[in-house]
């Protein structure tokens, strides 16, 4: 056909599609013409040289998710209707490809190695064939690509050399991600293009895709320009309009805000304050909060909406999560004979009786101070032994058994300690309490999980590197008030106190 022929009989749509924000590229296709003849009746109906097309946020960042995921400018252009040249704009702004193509001879170097890979060789034999090392062939493997110093991963994970991990978000995002059955997504758009083109009808299309035919009447109605149903178009639209930021709902309540601020500053956990709102507030339903949402507000204080003044609130002081790590292995403290924590009777194991205890030391500034620490497994009952004389063997077994001798019977059971050195006397206190001491296996601390636990909470009043010789009897006796009057989770979320009086007068 003519170039007076296209003009006449597409010029005025393909105006009206470029003026719309549709791609020049997508329009020409679209219209089943050439690119270049496009761009020749853009410029005859314009007297320029032709229509840019506004390039959105929501284009980049499908350009760039394409991109993240086939490593190809090609491929990126032609699923985002934008020419190669704009494709590759975008992705140099965004750091992803050099601002210059890449030396020939690589490009040909990757195309080979790919090809004896295929064919059966081994990464190092075709590595060395083509005259790269390894890890380049390890690279071209997994899809990784390398600009300057970056290395990036086909899922957007980013290296940069000398810095840590990170991940682009934009290529993580939600432009070729499938939320749910109920909205479409890129392949079904195409397959309804498709079906347009080869005159089926709506019924037919929406069956070929399994939807409802009043879906498919709705989007091709909605999309469609001079009667052209445009799927990457409408694709683009439909991941722009889904971005919906919602505020958290502890900016927007102030009441439970509030009440979350105040479980805070008495030091209760993000878990207990969700749950012990349930409890407090049984018929208001806006008292509800999920103890992640408190976690998220404390990590992330641009969408948190609490002050700043219990940032630090958690127990552990920090602003992030923390792994757990693996045990390692060490010999026996002690060369008297000890009992072992896999002889400690079943009834202790499973907190069935109460009066079993675990026990430990937290230690002060240069480990020039401690305190010992008592919980009993069933109620979580904790005491604190003041050490105002240090905490060698003989300090902390005198203060063990001042402390557990002051017990009704029933709840001296048994003790579990870990293989420290401050209990070298252990017999000597099993004579004067009649309580068992059981020793956890080396390097074991989650064998008396419960202590541990209770530990860390006891850090938020005596902080590491403070001297703990500070504080008196009455100060310990005040903290461990205030931390058995803490709703536990495992006790329903009673208090220890409140278990330890039930225990007592029953």
């Amino acid at each position: 056909m003519s170039f007076s022929e296209d003009l006449e009989r597409h010029g005025d749509a393909l105006v009206r599609m470029v003026d719309a924000g549709v791609a020049v590229a997508a329009a020409c296709d679209a219209l089943g013409i050439k690119r270049g003849r496009g761009y020749e009746i853009l410029r005859a109906r314009g007297g320029g040289s032709g229509r840019r097309t506004v390039i959105t946020d929501a284009v980049r960042g499908q350009v760039i998710a394409v991109f993240g995921e086939s490593a190809s400018i090609n491929r990126a252009a032609i699923a985002c209707g934008v020419s190669h040249g704009t494709a590759r704009r975008i992705l140099v702004a965004a750091g992803l490809v050099p601002a210059v193509t890449a030396v020939r001879g690589k490009v040909q170097a990757r195309a080979r190695f790919t090809g004896l890979i295929e064919s059966g060789w081994s990464i190092t034999r075709a590595a060395r064939e083509v005259g790269v090392n390894r890890r380049t062939g390890l690279d071209w493997c997994r899809g990784v690509r390398k600009v300057n110093n970056t290395r990036i991963h086909p899922g957007g994970r980013v290296v940069d050399s000398g810095a840590a991990a990170r991940y682009l978000t934009s290529m993580t995002g939600p432009a070729e991600v499938v939320i749910s059955d109920r909205y479409l997504c890129l392949d079904e758009r195409l397959a309804i293009a498709d079906g347009l083109i080869n005159k089926l009808t709506l019924t037919a299309i929406a069956a070929g895709i399994g939807k409802n035919k009043s879906t498919v009447s709705r989007e091709v109605r909605a999309h469609s320009i001079e009667g052209l149903y445009l799927p990457y178009q409408a694709h683009r639209d439909a991941a722009a309009a889904r971005a919906r930021p919602k505020a958290s709902k502890l900016v927007t309540d102030a009441a439970l805000r509030d009440r979350v601020e105040l479980g805070l500053e008495r030091k209760l956990s993000p878990e207990q304050i969700s749950n012990r709102l349930v409890k407090d507030f049984p018929d208001d339903e806006s008292m509800r909060v999920s103890h992640e949402t408190i976690y998220q507000a404390l990590y992330f204080q641009a969408r948190g909406g609490l002050k700043r003044e219990v940032q630090t609130a958690l127990r552990t002081g920090r602003t992030r999560r923390q792994p757990q790590r693996q045990p390692g292995q060490r010999r026996h403290r002690f060369v008297d004979e000890m009992i072992m924590i896999s002889e400690r009777p079943a009834e202790a194991e499973d907190r069935a009786v109460p009066g079993h205890w675990e026990g430990d030391l937290i230690m002060g500034e240069n480990n020039q101070s401690a305190i010992a620490t008592l919980v009993e497994r069933a109620t979580r009952y904790t005491m604190l032994v003041h050490l105002p004389g240090g905490h060698d063997a003989e300090q902390v077994r005198d203060g063990l058994i001042a402390t557990m001798q002051t017990l009704p019977e029933h709840l001296r059971g048994s003790l579990t300690w870990d293989q420290g050195s401050e209990m070298a006397r252990h017999k000597q206190f099993t004579i004067a309490t009649d309580i068992a001491v059981y020793f956890c296996d080396p390097h074991s601390p989650w064998q008396r999980g419960t202590n541990e636990n209770t530990n860390g909470l006891l850090r938020q009043y005596f902080p590491k590197g403070t001297d703990l010789s500070v504080h008196g009897p009455a100060d310990l006796e005040h903290v461990a008030q205030e931390l058995n009057a803490r709703p536990r989770k495992t006790l329903d979320w009673d208090t220890p106190a409140e278990r330890l009086r039930d225990l007592l007068t029953t």
